[in-house]
């Protein structure tokens, strides 16, 4: 039985009915599964076992405390992109030693921090990155362990705005210039060279994309050997796809399996960073029909979620399925799914056939990934709250933002 599951016709996340929850919370509420969290890592990891691996968790697709202590509690490690990700790491229960640091802009106090917690390396995108990091380390009499990430040029088969390792994207160094840029980093006094990693993109569903761009790394890896720059671990990143609607992305097995035996013989350790593909499938948004608004072309559902709780469909044109969590007996009828945001482009789903009526609720499923992450305040809106259901338990894992809440930050002039 899946996480998210009917039981006559009436959605479920694992043992307590939607409505349920929905009634309790309010709405929009993200709601979690712990079993399918449990299940996508354990998963992902059972590949792996006989191999020295680490699966670093990308925090930036999903930040909430709960599910971050739920990773750090199967031995997970994290892949971060800012100092607030490192806190939320630390404050989950996370091994800083099991802690990538990715990310083109780090500040002066960001690497500190880092530095200071401990971390597993800092994934370098740039030269003048490296040199801050040097300077940092050698002001506080520490070494830097680093793996500059490199960016092969590989087309990654996805959404333009998720793709990462084509040499027009702002990410890594070019694959053309990490030999000298090791060679530098090499001779610098308080940096230590432990790997190479490489990141091509997100929701990448086709596995050769992942192969053809390890090929190009493990020839800069022998490449460096020659110049007794050897490589301690290897970092394939994440990118691996879920299914939306009808994608069919690698399963687990298969994709790890094949990343192993491009590695065979050789005595590294191999990082993972997945992000979407541990999360993705593990949430659903809840959201309340307000108005049924017919229109001369189109009929709108115009529901309480809104692009700023969900901003995936307006960004990327994303496809996220939308059901009715409870059976009704209304007619069916194509509706374009819509929020109350001041936008034309606020939606969350296009022609849907629903048969709702107003004050239904419905789930926007395959949410757990970039959803509460990427939320916002627009328009003076409240962030939803975030659910993680145990079995027949919920546990109210972030609490509704107030009204108050959005501006008790804020001054007037005196």
């Amino acid at each position: 039985m899946t996480a998210f599951h009917t039981v006559n016709g009436v959605l479920h996340a694992e043992q307590v009915a939607c409505a349920r929850i929905a009634e309790q919370h309010q709405t929009p509420t993200y709601v979690y599964s712990l079993q399918a969290l449990n299940t996508a890592f354990s998963s992902f990891q059972a590949g792996l076992i006989g191999h020295d691996h680490l699966i670093c968790f990308a925090v930036k697709a999903n930040p909430s405390l709960a599910i971050l202590n739920v990773f750090a509690r199967m031995g997970a490690g994290f892949d971060i992109v800012s100092g607030g990700e490192l806190a939320r790491v630390l404050a989950a229960g996370g091994d800083p030693n099991k802690i990538v640091f990715s990310g083109v802009g780090k500040s002066h106090q960001e690497i500190r921090a880092a530095l200071e917690a401990g971390i597993f390396c800092f994934n370098v995108e740039s030269i003048n990155e490296l040199h801050r990091i040097q300077a940092v380390a050698e002001s506080m009499n520490a070494i830097a362990p680093i793996s500059l990430r490199v960016n092969p040029n590989v087309d990654a088969k996805t959404h333009p705005y998720i793709s990462t390792g084509l040499k027009n994207n702002k990410f890594g160094v070019a694959f053309e210039d990490a030999l000298a840029l090791y060679q530098t980093a090499a001779s610098l006094s308080h940096i230590a060279v432990h790997g190479v990693d490489c990141h091509i993109g997100s929701q990448i569903t086709e596995l050769s994309p992942f192969l053809d761009a390890l090929d190009k790394v493990l020839g800069l890896v022998d490449a460096l050997a020659t110049h007794g720059i050897h490589i301690q671990h290897i970092d394939v990143g994440g990118g691996v796809g879920i299914t939306y609607s009808d994608e069919t992305p690698p399963d687990f097995a298969v994709y790890t399996q094949a990343i192993l035996k491009k590695l065979a013989g050789r005595q590294v350790k191999v990082l993972f960073e997945p992000g979407r593909a541990l999360v993705g499938n593990a949430g659903i948004l809840l959201t309340k029909v307000e108005y049924l608004k017919p229109g001369e072309s189109k009929n709108f559902a115009i529901v309480d979620a809104a692009m700023n709780d969900l901003m995936r469909p307006a960004l990327y044109d994303a496809y996220h399925h939308i059901t009715a969590i409870v059976p009704a007996d209304a007619p069916s009828q194509v509706y374009e799914v819509v929020g109350p945001v001041c936008e034309s482009g606020d939606f969350l789903g296009h022609d849907r056939a629903l048969s709702i009526a107003e004050g239904d609720y419905l789930a926007i499923h395959s949410a757990g990934a970039y959803g509460m992450s990427m939320a916002s305040n627009y328009n003076t809106r409240g962030r939803a709250a975030e659910v993680l259901v145990d079995g027949d338990t919920v546990h109210l894992i972030r609490e509704r933002e107030r009204i108050s809440d959005l501006f008790k930050l804020e001054r007037v002039l005196p």
